[in-house]
């Protein structure tokens, strides 16, 4: 078990421990953490790490979760890398507003760079999802549904495996979009949300504010919660968490898109 923030140089410990057959699980390296806490481990060295992961392990039982095949993973690679393509574009445009002379038309070629490889990125990604007659199917059962585009199917195809094998409760827990109590005896505080997939998160919001305006569920879902003086960001989360429940539920039932409310039980 691995629960450490490794930069994705885990893969190949995790891969070689698969190839020989033996359990292994990934963990969000805070529960490893939280944990040694808990247990009165403040210091942290190698050793002491080990020792918590083990003690952790031993306590908690982590389910180990079958492993993504060698093709999951390139296309997840690539996902990943399109999202920083896209983090650098938004830097340079930055950059470019207070940009002059030389320094501006350098900037401005590396943007012609950057559009130029993202659209080849998209290729290969539409390319190699349409390769997959499994992908292929979610890929389009995602994109039938009003405010789902191409980044967004497939970032849930490919970062959000779980959609339709999840109660909704705990598929929102997963992305993040479930809000937590902070209750205290008789004092009630404000729920909010925290954790969670945050490339997945990040995407789904983009769609969601699409959503709001061109999809006829999200769109009356998001006005009856303004009209009853929900501050526009409380009803925009909460129009995520109802997008993502009726995501699981087509993706469940096997259900296309129908432009009425769907059974999200």
């Amino acid at each position: 078990m691995c629960s450490k923030p490794l930069g994705g140089y885990q893969r190949a410990v995790v891969a070689a421990l698969a190839a020989a057959a033996l359990p292994v699980v990934v963990v969000n390296p805070r529960q490893g953490r939280d944990f040694a806490k808990a247990t009165g481990q403040l210091a942290k060295t190698d050793a002491l790490d080990a020792r918590a992961v083990a003690h952790f392990a031993e306590a908690v039982r982590p389910t180990p979760r079958p492993l993504p095949d060698a093709q999951t993973e390139e296309l997840r690679a690539l996902v990943a890398r399109r999202r920083q393509l896209i983090a650098m574009r938004t830097a340079e445009q930055n950059r470019l507003g207070g940009a002059s002379g030389r320094l501006r038309a350098d900037i401005q070629a590396h943007l012609t760079w950057l559009a130029q490889h993202l659209v080849a990125l998209d290729d290969d990604l539409d390319t190699m999802l349409r390769a997959s007659p499994v992908w292929r199917e979610r890929d389009e059962l995602y994109r039938s549904v009003p405010g789902i585009g191409p980044v967004c199917a497939r970032t849930l195809v490919l970062d959000l495996p779980e959609l339709g094998t999840l109660s909704r409760q705990r598929i929102a827990a997963l992305v993040g979009v479930a809000p937590f109590n902070r209750d205290s005896g008789t004092l009630r505080g404000r729920r909010t949300i925290r954790g969670g997939r945050a490339p997945v998160r990040a995407v789904l919001y983009m769609s969601t504010l699409v959503a709001v305006k061109h999809n006829p569920v999200l769109k009356a879902f998001y006005v009856r919660l303004c009209a009853a003086s929900k501050a526009k960001k409380v009803a925009l989360t909460a129009c995520m968490r109802k997008f993502l429940t009726i995501l699981n539920a087509m993706v469940k039932h096997q259900t296309p898109w129908q432009p009425r409310e769907m059974s999200i039980a």
